[in-house]
């Protein structure tokens, strides 16, 4: 008969230690949805010298830009503007700097006070672009980029701009041809444009793989076979559902010849999740 309180001793026991364990496993999940602020930006540099030259305040502010000490950077190049006032160039710096601290609003400002100097400075038009693609404002991304291609029509980065922002106005067959000749000017502006800026803009998983299949079928009509089997690869993945068009699609002709292209079809690719 004694052994009954005991053994509900015992189970009063386990019970506690199995709830405290349970708060602390729950304690460890919820921490791991939690969002920590990141701590602010801070000035982690001596302040420009007054008898610095504009020159030499641009090329350090162009270092810290790179360093991404944004702050500092801003300073410099606002103690260049000082000596230097209106400058359609530095202005455009100031914005790209506010741009990567995305500080959208302040950045706007600093292009258009760029192009207000400068009417045909076609970088700090594309800039803007930027900005209203940013926001999601894409008819606007998509007036700027045209008019910084009219100001300058041999930049592949404008018109790989101006494809992702049609490509998110879902107007695909303009984006097509943007992207085209972004890719006539420069075979590697895709290696270098920020692929997940897009992908980032693109609201169904849909989208995405058919960004990816656009992709590969310029390059495969090109003839980069690598860069087109990747991208091609990443729209299986994304389970792009028009697929079967990769026997018809003219710009994969030569592909189809390719061994790799025959393994990649014939390989059971798993959807990826969004």
């Amino acid at each position: 008969m004694s052994s009954c309180p005991r053994a509900s001793l015992i189970s009063a026991a386990l019970l506690t230690v199995f709830l405290a364990l349970s708060a602390v496993c729950w304690a460890q999940v919820s921490h791991s949805e939690q969002v920590q602020v990141r701590p602010p930006l801070m000035r982690m540099v001596e302040p420009p010298k007054p008898d610095a030259t504009v020159a030499d305040l641009e090329a350090r502010a162009d270092q810290l830009r790179v360093e991404k000490l944004y702050l500092d950077a801003l300073d410099y190049y606002r103690a260049a503007m000082a000596k230097e006032p209106n400058s359609a160039r530095l202005l455009n710096k100031v914005g790209i700097t506010e741009l990567m601290m995305q500080r959208y609003h302040e950045a706007k400002k600093s292009f258009e006070r760029a192009i207000k100097a400068d009417r045909k400075y076609a970088d700090a038009c594309n800039n803007l672009g930027v900005v209203y693609y940013q926001e999601k404002k894409y008819g606007a991304a998509v007036k700027e980029y045209r008019r910084a291609i009219a100001l300058d029509d041999a930049s592949a980065s404008f018109f790989s701009n101006l494809g992702a922002a049609l490509f998110s106005k879902r107007e695909f067959e303009p984006a097509v041809l943007a992207y085209q000749r972004a890719m006539e000017i420069d075979p590697d502006v895709f290696e270098r444009t920020s692929r997940g800026g897009v992908q980032a803009q693109l609201p169904s998983p849909q989208d995405r793989a058919r960004y990816d299949y656009t992709v590969a079928k310029l390059y495969a009509k090109m003839g980069f076979s690598d860069r087109s089997l990747e991208y091609l690869k990443k729209a299986m993945e994304e389970g792009y559902k028009e697929l079967s068009n990769v026997y018809k699609d003219a710009e994969f002709a030569e592909l189809r010849k390719d061994k790799r292209f025959t393994e990649l079809m014939a390989a059971k690719t798993v959807v990826l999740p969004e």
